[in-house]
C-alpha cells in the first residue's frame, strides 16, 4: 500500500527527486523497490522493508547499490522507458527540474534509503556507521493512520537527508576516486532568482527553492576556499567563505538587511518557510568574471548540487587548469 502511495505521490518520499523506475529487476533474482533520480543525476535506490528483517533488508539494500553502482546512461533510460512508455527521460527531467539532464552526470554517484515503520537498534548502528564512513545511506519511517475515514502519513528520517545527500555529491564511481584536494566546487544557478553580478558585489554565493539545493550550503566553513561556475557559462569566480550559511533573512550587506539591498528575487516568497528559503554564505572574491566570460574547457568538471568537494581526477586537473586560467596559487 506505502509502494502504491509513493508511486502516486512521489512528493511524500522527497519533493526533490524523480522517480524513474518500480520494481527494477536486477538481473540476479532480486528487484529493486523503487528507483529515483535527484537533481544532479545521483540514483535513488529505494527499499521497502515489508516483512524482512532489518538486518536483511540492509544486507539486501546493498547488494542492489552494488548493482545500481554500475548502471550507464543507456541502462538508466531504458528502466525508465519501462516505468513510463513512450516517455522521455530527458524531457520529463527537463520538466522535473527546470534544466538539462547531462548524460554524463547520471549515477556519478547514488544513495541507499530504506523504508521502514520501525527499526532494531543494531541496524540503525549499521545504518549510522555506513553513512558516516562515506556510503550515502538513510532510513524513512513512515506511519499510516486512519482518521475518519481517511488515511494520514506520517515520516521522519533517521539521518538528516542534507547529510545523506552531501555524502552522496561527494562520491565517485567505483575505480574513479582519489584523495579530495581540498578545493569546494559550487553551481550558482544565475537567472531571475539570483544574480552574480550581485553575488560578486556584495560578497556571497547562495542556493535555495527547496532544500536540495540550500542543504549543501552547509558543507562549507570559514577559510574554505569555492571555484565557483554557472551552469552551462562556465567557472566565474574564486574566494574564500567568511561566515556561515543564514537564510535570506538573516543575511545582511554593510548592516542592512539583504533583501532591501539586492534586486534579484532570491525566493522572497519563501522568506518564512525553512525547505524553499534562499540561503546564504558570505565570500571575500579572490578573482571574478563576467557570465560571458565564464571559463569552459572540454573535460571540466561540472555538477548540479549547490555545493560539493568532488573525489575524481577530473576535479583535480580541472581546479589546476583553473588555476593558470584565474592566476591563483
Amino acid at each position: 500500500m506505502l509502494e502504491d502511495m509513493i508511486v502516486a505521490q512521489p512528493r511524500i518520499l522527497s519533493s526533490e527527486w524523480m522517480l524513474i523506475g518500480r520494481q527494477v529487476d536486477t538481473g540476479f533474482g532480486g528487484r529493486i523497490d523503487l528507483l529515483a533520480i535527484a537533481p544532479d543525476g545521483t540514483l535513488v535506490l529505494v527499499e521497502l522493508k515489508r516483512d524482512r528483517t532489518p538486518r536483511e533488508v540492509v544486507a539486501q539494500a546493498l547488494d542492489y547499490a552494488s548493482w545500481v553502482e554500475r548502471l550507464d546512461a543507456d541502462d538508466v533510460a531504458g528502466i525508465y522507458s519501462r516505468f513510463q512508455p513512450n516517455r522521455s527521460l530527458a524531457e520529463d527531467f527537463h520538466a522535473n527540474f527546470g534544466q538539462m539532464l547531462d548524460e554524463d552526470s547520471i549515477n556519478e554517484s547514488h544513495q541507499v534509503v530504506i523504508v521502514a515503520a520501525s527499526l532494531d537498534a543494531s541496524s540503525e548502528r549499521i545504518v549510522n556507521y555506513l553513512n558516516d564512513r562515506g556510503l550515502a545511506i538513510n532510513v524513512l519511517f513512515f506511519q499510516v493512520f486512519d482518521h475518519d475515514g481517511q488515511q494520514l502519513l506520517s515520516r521522519a528520517w533517521l539521518i538528516d537527508p542534507g547529510e545523506v545527500q552531501v555524502q552522496a555529491a561527494s562520491g565517485a564511481k567505483r575505480g574513479e576516486k582519489e584523495p579530495w584536494n581540498g578545493e569546494f566546487y559550487v553551481s550558482f544557478g544565475a537567472d531571475n532568482t539570483r544574480r552574480w553580478d550581485e553575488a560578486v558585489q556584495h560578497g556571497f554565493i547562495s542556493g535555495g527553492g527547496g532544500s536540495w539545493y540550500s542543504n549543501s550550503l552547509r558543507m562549507l566553513s570559514e577559510g574554505d576556499r569555492v571555484w565557483v561556475k554557472i551552469p552551462g557559462k562556465g567557472f566565474v569566480g574564486v574566494g574564500r567563505v567568511t561566515g556561515p550559511r543564514v537564510t535570506a533573512a538573516e543575511f545582511e550587506i554593510d548592516g542592512r538587511p539583504a533583501l532591501e539591498i539586492l534586486e534579484a528575487d532570491y525566493h522572497r516568497a519563501h522568506l518564512e518557510d525553512p525547505e524553499k528559503a534562499e540561503y546564504f554564505v558570505p565570500v571575500e572574491w579572490i578573482k571574478t568574471v563576467n557570465e560571458e566570460h565564464g571559463v569552459q574547457e572540454v573535460g571540466m568538471f561540472g555538477n548540479q548540487n549547490t555545493v560539493c568537494k568532488p573525489v575524481t581526477p577530473k576535479w583535480r586537473s580541472t581546479v589546476e587548469a583553473l588555476k593558470v586560467r584565474f592566476g591563483v596559487s
